[in-house]
């Protein structure tokens, strides 16, 4: 083995070691394959600079490892509201307890890392976890083509260091070896990171006024929201980019925002119209004349016609919730209101005309 390639060896051997953090080897001086050595155990450190590992995913979302898909996505849905941070402000701890949540449904929420780890292939973070060492088995299952022997976890044919490798481990050994490293190897599509599902409440007001909402969003970020026009109740907006990071550089996922409004105690929503219930004295009904109106955009006058019998609609336009092309109308109902207490003079008159009509 030539001295060039000896070097190139032992820089791949040290970053496999950085990988898996346990593993040393030495290259011999007769040029044959890498001897292991040992394995490199973390120094154990006071409670101060104790480094903190995840849970385990299926209890931080309280559910078995027997649970349905729906049934963790349940779980998780009821404590990410129980602990969302808009809900919690007072709590300086709930945005870690909130991103928990989220890092655990990210493993067990997704089918195919719910399965790696079910079978102990990652942790709890959703990074590899260490194999061991298989004698019989090398790079791909056997000896030679590169001579490591007796690591199978990552050198192996399903390993991150398998020949073609993946992501940045990939381009180093390529650096190190060349084409020699990409021999045979499939080219794999890295997958998309999760989509992100939340909620943005907003009030009748905000629609009309328009603009941008600040919402924390279920891995603890927060994220600046536009809302579109015509965002009626129910309504979900992707939003490209703004999920979970993807593995490996992979493109993120997108986060899916699903518009509620809150109840009006004035107004009811009917697509982009409103609809309102206007009270008015006896006397306007009667005689006409201007009444006001309350809209979302302040008040304004509405002349009714003489003679107006209760439950008349009468149309604003343009004074509804914004769409598409411009905005929708607000249709008032009318109500009369009788004299509260009584009125002599007006039951002295009803008794007058129901006289003259008998």
């Amino acid at each position: 083995m030539g001295g060039a390639q000896r070097q190139a060896l032992e820089e791949a051997c040290l970053i496999a070691a950085a990988f898996c953090r346990r593993v040393v080897f030495r290259v011999a001086k007769d040029g044959h394959s890498p001897h292991i050595l040992g394995e490199i155990r973390p120094r154990p450190r006071g409670p101060k600079g104790a480094a903190r590992s995840m849970r385990d995913p299926y209890t931080v979302l309280g559910v078995p490892k027997s649970a349905s898909e729906a049934d963790v996505k349940k779980a998780f849905r009821k404590l990410a509201k129980a602990h969302h941070p808009d809900q919690n402000q007072k709590d300086p701890k709930a945005k870690e307890r909130f991103a928990e949540l989220n890092s655990a449904y990210e493993i067990i929420g997704d089918k195919e890392k719910r399965g790696q780890f079910d079978r102990g292939e990652i942790d709890a973070e959703g990074k590899p976890r260490f194999q061991g060492f298989d004698p019989r088995s090398g790079m791909g299952g056997g000896r030679g083509r590169g001579g490591f022997e007796g690591f199978s976890h990552g050198f192996g044919a399903e390993g991150p260091f398998a020949r073609g490798g993946t992501g940045a481990t990939s381009d180093i050994f390529s650096e190190l070896f060349g084409g020699a490293f990409r021999d045979g190897a499939q080219t794999r599509r890295p997958h998309k990171g999760q989509d992100i599902e939340a909620e943005l409440t907003l009030a009748l007001e905000d629609l009309v006024a328009g603009g941008a909402r600040r919402l924390s969003l279920p891995n603890g970020r927060e994220v600046e929201v536009n809302i579109p026009k015509g965002a009626g109740d129910g309504k979900t907006i992707r939003l490209k980019g703004q999920g979970q990071a993807g593995p490996g550089g992979a493109p993120a996922g997108d986060l899916l925002l699903t518009i509620r409004l809150r109840p009006h105690p004035r107004f009811t929503v009917d697509g982009a119209d409103l609809r309102a219930t206007q009270t008015i004295p006896l006397a306007d009904a009667v005689l006409g004349g201007p009444v006001r109106i309350e809209t979302l955009d302040g008040p304004v006058d509405l002349t009714i016609p003489p003679m107006t019998s209760s439950g008349r609609h009468f149309r604003l336009r343009g004074r509804g919730l914004p769409k598409s092309d411009g905005r929708g109308d607000l249709y008032v109902a009318t109500s009369i209101a009788l004299p509260e207490g009584g009125d002599d003079e007006l039951e002295t008159l009803m008794r007058k005309r129901r006289a003259s009509a008998d």
